[in-house]
């Protein structure tokens, strides 16, 4: 999937809080890079740490609220 489609995605998590979708995904970006296991059922090994993040996001496997 696009970036741009995954995007549009994540952004519906969020009810359409792009500050809160960045902040959302440096924090998991950092974490996988860290060495926090991704949760995506596909090969990652070519993608960055801020995609696997979006897209983690955009399937719903990473929840995100203002809660911290």
């Amino acid at each position: 999937m696009r970036t741009e489609q995954l995007t549009a995605l994540a952004l519906e998590k969020v009810d359409f809080d792009k500050y809160l979708l960045a902040n959302a995904v440096g924090k998991r970006a950092e974490e996988i890079a860290n060495g926090a296991n991704a949760l995506l059922d596909i090969d990652i090994s070519a993608m960055k740490y801020a995609d696997i993040a979006l897209q983690e996001i955009a399937e719903g496997k990473i929840i995100v609220s203002l809660e911290g």
